[in-house]
């Protein structure tokens, strides 16, 4: 039952976060504040219904260090998505045309940081560490990233293509994270800094949501392969490589650190012992 209402409380708040978000995308500054605070929320209710379902705190999202684990996090995920635009620019496949819009990216940052705060908190928060424990980290890691992966087919401009991709890079890397650091935090910050990258600096389409007026006033074109056409830069081979690279390096991390879960091992031990289950 802990799934459930887990499940419910963070969908709940994805949703009504998502809602006042969009509600108030046209204006920039508005769309800062009310995305940095449901950004903010979505982690409190996170936090609330893990400690009162599981009589524990969430150390994953836990205050301590929360600021440099999210830093590192944003530069990991900028430094990825920067990687890839730096083989579109040196192949002739993204180009400059001047600056853009800083209050657009100002927006931007509340936008992506209420994306990916909602979406962390529900899909490596929720979804992959409690099936986690009944099957493993990887095959949780396969399902949940598949699910996420999959979920970006609502989009505007969504492929099939683009929503595999999305699970191989994005959806397989930040549930390695997870598993190798055992923070949100973490987590939260890698997908803010792809997310904010993507759109709050290059200027290109994010996961097939249409365009965006960044910091750079840009325009990419090529073959769809290379460039991901409508869907964005994530849908290209660049994109899956690069996250491919950096979910073979966490998941390394996760085996030096004793962090990979055997199916139902996790959950053997909540059973056996009530030191899993601080009060």
């Amino acid at each position: 039952m802990r799934f459930v209402w887990q499940f419910l409380a963070v969908l709940a708040m994805y949703a009504i976060g998502g809602n006042a978000v969009n509600a108030v995308k046209d204006n920039d500054w508005l769309t800062l504040v009310v995305g940095l605070t449901a950004a903010a929320l979505a982690v409190l209710v996170y936090a609330w219904v893990v400690r009162r379902t599981e009589r524990r705190q969430a150390l994953d999202v836990a205050r301590e260090g929360a600021a440099v684990k999210a830093g590192w996090g944003t530069l990991i995920g900028a430094g990825m998505f920067g990687a890839v635009i730096v083989n579109l620019f040196s192949s002739g496949h993204y180009e400059v045309d001047g600056l853009g819009s800083v209050e657009g990216a100002l927006g931007l940052v509340g936008f992506m940081a209420a994306a990916a705060a909602m979406e962390e908190v529900v899909y490596r928060g929720v979804l992959f560490r409690i099936i986690e424990e009944h099957v493993g980290t990887y095959v949780a890691l396969v399902l949940t990233g598949l699910v996420f992966g999959l979920s970006h087919l609502l989009n505007e401009h969504a492929t099939v293509w683009g929503a595999l991709a999305i699970s191989i890079e994005a959806g397989f890397m930040l549930a390695a994270a997870y598993a190798a650091t055992r923070s949100l935090w973490l987590t939260i910050g890698v997908h803010f800094g792809w997310n904010f990258a993507a759109a709050g600096v290059f200027s290109t389409e994010v996961s097939g949501n249409g365009s965006n007026q960044g910091l750079l006033d840009a325009a990419t074109d090529g073959p769809k392969l290379i460039t991901g056409g409508e869907f964005g830069p994530e849908g290209s081979v660049y994109a899956v490589g690069f996250g491919v690279l950096l979910t073979l390096v966490f998941l390394w991390l996760a085996h030096r650190r004793g962090h990979i879960v055997a199916p139902g091992a996790r959950r053997a031990a909540r059973a056996n012992s009530t030191a899993t289950l601080p009060r």
